[in-house]
């Protein structure tokens, strides 16, 4: 059971993480208990997953939820912004987000974080929930040291 309390729950579940990727560096595997580490610990939320840059676009990567996009072109819908835009979307109604690209009609709001690894993004966390205004500034925090954690245990060199 995770705190009532979001920066306490988010503090959990960052030291979750850290155990997880500890002495382990392979990638799809530690994008895969990220996952799951997100899904059984976050509330109201639909999908989470990762986007990974592929030639010059972005390629779905592991994730928990219904299927997705599996290509999502830079600058298009909210993975590609967050790039375009090298920032954290917090997206209080994604039908109201220029250009958003439906891959489940009922997620309502959306985070995407990007993944930073020497200066360069390398892929994006995307986290989806059926309720309006799911994500706040507590969320952008908790989620960015998240995948700052990811970033630093990670190979990002592995196909």
């Amino acid at each position: 059971m995770y705190p009532d309390n979001k920066v306490d729950s988010y503090k959990l579940i960052n030291e979750q993480l850290k155990s997880l990727l500890e002495n382990e560096t392979h990638l799809i595997p530690n994008l895969s208990n990220a996952c799951a580490l997100l899904n059984m610990a976050l509330t109201d939320i639909n999908w989470v997953g990762f986007y990974l840059i592929k030639n010059d676009g972005l390629l779905l990567g592991p994730f928990q939820g219904k299927p997705a996009c599996i290509h999502i072109p830079i600058g298009k819908g909210v993975c590609g912004t967050a790039v375009a835009q090298k920032k954290t979307q917090v997206v209080a109604d994604v039908h109201a987000f220029p250009g958003h690209i439906a891959c489940d009609s009922a997620s309502n709001s959306e985070i995407v974080v990007p993944i930073r690894v020497n200066d360069s993004i390398v892929g994006v966390l995307d986290v989806d929930s059926p309720i309006f205004n799911r994500f706040d500034d507590t969320d952008k925090v908790g989620l960015e040291e998240f995948v700052a954690i990811l970033a630093a245990g990670c190979n990002w060199n592995e196909e």
